[in-house]
């Protein structure tokens, strides 16, 4: 058992030998159709004139295929399999799984501490299977290009109106918040750029610190025109205390009082 940032390799160990498979996808489709651990098929290895011949046959009971919607059809899947063997090719591979721990003493301990990761064996025979080219094979490629060319979404006529409580209304609500904003900041014209120094210097006489929301209340400005003027004569703090909040350049700064922390 491995222990968190440890790794089992207990088949490397033990030298297991693995091999790597490449299925169709309809294959493995069919698979995750058993129930259980039950069988899928049987792998059959045979010699033939000094040569390994491998294949393998689907279960008889995973050989209906469904369409797309998952309606059962009439045609079956092929069950026959020959393996195309290939070799490594200098390459080393290695197969890993990863799983959880079978138990947990402490419910507030981390998740990763159980987990496992173990080595399972190295790889040393690659192998491609593939359906034997009869006339369930090709019924499933027909069936497969049909379905493919139909629309997702289907158009159907219904027999009776449909009775919900959903109403349809003239304007969504954040529709009509969004406007609201839009007709408000429409409502902020423009002052003298002097006029706005003005509200300003007085506002930050009376305050060190303000929020932007603040000094739209204050200047009835929009944001981006009263920002501009701000980095003329001010400074925005990004940390500390006051953050997120505006002050004057110290060249600018006048208070009455020596309480700056206001």
């Amino acid at each position: 058992m491995s222990e968190k940032g440890e790794l089992d390799v207990t088949g490397a160990k033990q030298n297991t030998g693995m091999w790597l498979v490449k299925v169709p996808k309809y294959l493995s489709q069919q698979w995750d159709k058993a129930l259980g651990r039950g069988e899928v098929g049987k792998l059959r290895i045979a010699k033939n004139q000094g040569r390994t011949e491998v294949s393998f046959t689907l279960n008889e009971d995973l050989a209906n295929i469904n369409d797309i919607r998952g309606k059962a059809t009439s045609i079956s899947a092929p069950r026959d399999h020959p393996f195309l063997l290939q070799n490594v090719g200098g390459q080393t591979l290695t197969v890993f799984t990863e799983s959880s721990g079978e138990s947990q003493t402490d419910e507030k301990a981390d998740s990763s501490a159980n987990e496992k990761l173990s080595l399972e064996g190295i790889v040393v025979q690659r192998a491609e299977c593939r359906p034997a080219a009869n006339e369930s094979y090709m019924k499933l490629k027909r069936l497969q290009i049909e379905e493919s060319s139909k629309p997702v979404s289907l158009t159907m006529q219904l027999d009776k109106a449909v009775t919900t409580n959903y109403k349809p209304v003239a304007n969504h609500h954040y529709n009509i918040v969004y406007d609201k904003k839009k007709k408000e900041e429409g409502k902020r014209a423009r002052a003298e750029k002097q006029q706005v120094l003005d509200m300003l210097f007085s506002a930050f006489e009376k305050h060190q610190y303000y929020n932007i929301k603040d000094l739209v209340d204050i200047t009835k400005q929009p944001v981006i025109y009263l920002k501009e003027i701000l980095r003329e004569i001010g400074i925005y703090n990004f940390k500390g205390p006051h953050k997120s909040t505006w002050e004057l350049k110290p060249e600018y700064r006048h208070y009455q009082n020596e309480d700056k922390s206001d």
